[in-house]
């Protein structure tokens, strides 16, 4: 039958099959709930709730430190049959504190975890426990974190690399945040939809972002932290995420469940027992994430400090950062994890001359939780990034995108390409990002308003009604209203203190007996197809409008001239409000740094000529391919003299003679002859290498390649390529 078509009317025979069959439906969807109430109660009695696949060993414990937090440590134990190398360096995955409770990005064998493992690196987990310590701040957390990676590195220091550390939604930007603070500390830095651009969107999509100017500020956070006794729900982020898509929460998840419950019930509760394992912050801590990341936007620009006066600048990173988003992602759209490049940097030599390296990938419709739990997602990007954490390492500086490609269409060398896809990062310009949507200066300006209406807002509250609502609120009364919240009320309805529960697991019992399914054919079941369509598609209806009305309003109340104007917004500038501010050090220091390369340029000697030649010829591709990476790495394998440079040595290298490049690509080359060796041997040696890696990704430029043999003091015979040949 196709979509739409009107079912025939069903014989009494199909109506009594049907019946029974939605009647049983009912009774084991009934007995699933029973189920999950029974898995949120038995889960919320364990020390240390999480939905970890692995087994976890403790190896630091946040509570024990001088600022106690509610954070801990974790080594992964890796499964019987996985094998682990010491050299190489270990992953650090961070859990998001963002209502739901830690594991997520070990929730399935094919997860960031497994992934790690399986490409042999050590992993450790960062979760947390369901209630702070008291008086815990963002920033206590941070430097808990700080300590944690402190201790892995202590655990591992034969590994060729600093940690590599994954922080998944909220536990991005906390990552971000240490890594600016401790840049030591840090391998790259794989952030998986995390927001860092709070205002940034595309107009019609996505609207979460016009939130907090609607509802008239971080006031309202206030107000909760203090009915909840200077505690914050959880429950209540859950709640607003759920709120993003009203047909799957109100109807789909639901009726999915009920539809297919013969078989969805194991999966349905899988996903249950993290997603409703709901934990709590302190006020304080929410406050904080409101009104500097959600509405202040204060991050990207540079505008947080630290307890002792230090300003956390992301330009400060060392590491390679990862930006892993989706076109699909309606809590963090791909301008949101991006358009921090835009406020830090005004171009791609600004980038490379704070020494960053950022590469991003865009997914295409993967929404946001199947950034962290979706196999498919895990299997492709993330092993991708895992097998290939060694290559973005050493890339040099600037902006790329990693472009998977299936391995079966590297026709060269696919032999040098790690699992089922091939990883090439592309460079890529502002103007890549910019193409992504964002906003104008207008909608900065206006976002920008409703922040400071958020300050006059809660100033206000803190002024008049705060103490009133202190005085009445109290910690019993804050706890018995948690346990009125809705998301946790669906448990007690079908839990152990039900008497109906009983009477549940017993008829449930009795129809798995006698189950008698609806054949595919009943024209009421197609009815009931046509009927849950009809319903979703209303409800989708219903959110676009209230997501148009949303963005309408927004746009209308802040874009008003006379509110801009009494705010004191500047609308004759045209920086944008949020913008970083520039560095005299910083210029002084490039200027510096910059003469500095020019004096390098004649020192050194066939490793230092080798790796300038290469970094030369790979320029003309304006790409990096990790089969030419997996060549360089066999190459040093094979040559065990040259393991001796270790690989944050191999990087430095490879950055100091980009960069020679970038200031003066002639005086660079030029002064390539007078440091090769006089042996004509060692310099065909030489060049062999540098074809073999240079082609390992495809035909090489003969050009250049051209260039590079009389630079080597060899004649043009020497470069003969495979296409010529």
């Amino acid at each position: 039958m196709t979509e739409r078509e009107t079912p025939r009317l069903p014989t009494a025979a199909a109506a009594a099959e049907y019946l029974t069959d939605a009647w049983q439906r009912t009774i084991l969807t009934l007995d699933v709930m029973r189920r999950r109430a029974a898995q949120y109660e038995a889960h919320a009695a364990e020390a240390a709730p999480n939905v970890l696949d692995y087994r976890a060993e403790l190896v630091m414990d946040g509570r024990t430190l001088a600022r106690p937090v509610n954070y801990l440590l974790t080594r992964i134990v890796p499964p019987e049959g996985v094998a682990i190398d010491p050299l190489r360096r270990p992953f650090v995955i961070v859990d998001p504190r963002a209502g739901h409770g830690p594991g997520i990005g070990g929730f399935k064998a094919d997860s960031e975890i497994g992934v790690a493992m399986k490409a042999g690196h050590p992993a450790y987990f960062i979760g947390f426990l369901p209630e702070p310590c008291p008086g815990q701040t963002i920033l206590d957390v941070a430097a808990a974190e700080a300590t944690f990676l402190e201790a892995v590195i202590a655990r591992h220091p034969d590994a060729e690399g600093k940690p590599c550390v994954i922080g998944n939604c909220q536990a991005g930007w906390a990552a971000m945040i240490v890594a600016a603070l401790r840049p030591e500390l840090f391998g790259p830095v794989i952030i998986a939809g995390a927001p860092l651009s709070y205002w940034a969107g595309v107009r019609g999509e996505y609207p979460m972002r016009y939130s907090g100017g609607l509802l008239g500020g971080s006031w309202l956070t206030a107000l909760a932290g203090d009915l909840g006794a200077g505690i914050f729900d959880g429950a209540n982020l859950v709640q607003n995420f759920e709120n993003q898509n009203p047909a799957n929460t109100l109807w789909t998840k639901q009726y999915n469940l009920w539809s297919k419950v013969d078989t969805e019930a194991e999966r349905y509760l899988e996903f249950e027992k993290w997603w409703n394992a709901h934990v709590t912050l302190n006020a304080g801590e929410m406050q904080w994430i409101v009104d500097e990341l959600f509405v202040g936007n204060n991050l990207a620009a540079g505008n947080i400090r630290t307890a002792d006066g230090t300003a956390i600048d992301l330009r400060a990173i060392r590491s390679p950062i990862v930006v892993f988003c989706s076109k699909g992602d309606n809590i963090t759209p791909p301008s949101q994890a991006l358009d921090w490049i835009l406020d830090l940097y005004d171009n791609e030599d600004e980038i490379r001359s704070w020494g960053q390296t950022i590469v991003y990938t865009v997914h295409e419709h993967v929404g946001h939780l199947g950034i962290f739990v979706s196999a498919g997602v895990a299997r492709k990007e993330h092993d991708e990034f895992a097998s290939n954490i060694d290559l973005i390492d050493v890339l040099p500086p600037g902006l790329y995108e990693a472009v998977l490609t299936p391995k079966g269409e590297a026709v060269d060398n696919p032999g040098l390409v790690t699992g089922e896809w091939l990883m090439r990062c592309e460079a890529r310009t502002l103007d890549d990002i910019r193409a992504l949507g964002g906003n104008d200066l207008a909608d900065e300006r206006k976002f920008e308003a409703a922040a400071r209406v958020s300050e006059i807002n809660l100033a206000l509250y803190r002024a008049f009604a705060q103490p009133a609502v202190k005085a009445l609120a109290n910690p019993r009364i804050a706890e018995a209203a948690r346990r009125m919240h809705p998301l946790r009320l669906s448990y007690e309805m079908f839990g152990g203190k039900n008497p109906w529960s009983a009477w549940i697991d017993t008829e449930a019992k009795r129809v798995r007996g006698r189950r008698a399914p609806a054949k595919a054919g009943n024209p009421l079941v197609a009815a009931q197809e046509l009927a849950s369509q009809a319903i979703v598609e209303g409800l989708d209806t219903w959110r676009v409008t209230m997501e148009r009305l949303t963005e309408q309003t927004f746009h209308a109340i802040y874009g008003t001239p006379a509110l801009q104007a009494a705010l004191g917004i500047d609308t004759a500038s045209a920086e944008r409000p949020r913008k970083a501010a520039k560095s005299e050090l910083h210029a002084a220091f490039v200027a510096r740094r910059g003469e500095e390369l020019r004096a390098e340029m004649t020192r050194g000697g066939l490793r230092e000529a080798l790796v300038r030649a290469l970094v030369w010829v790979g320029m003309a591709r304006d790409a990096v391919d990790e089969r030419g990476f997996a060549a360089i790495t066999r190459l040093r394998d094979a040559h065990p003299a040259s393991r001796q440079m270790s690989l944050a040595d191999f990087k430095a290298l490879v950055r100091d003679q980009y960069l020679m490049l970038v200031v003066d690509e002639e005086a660079a080359l030029a002064a390539i002859p007078g440091l090769m060796p006089e042996s004509a041997e060692d310099r065909r040696a030489a060049l062999a290498a540098l074809k073999g890696v240079v082609e390992a990704s495809g035909a090489a430029p003969a050009d250049r390649l051209a260039r590079v043999a009389a630079l080597f003091g060899l004649g043009p015979e020497t470069t003969t390529s495979r296409e010529a040949s």
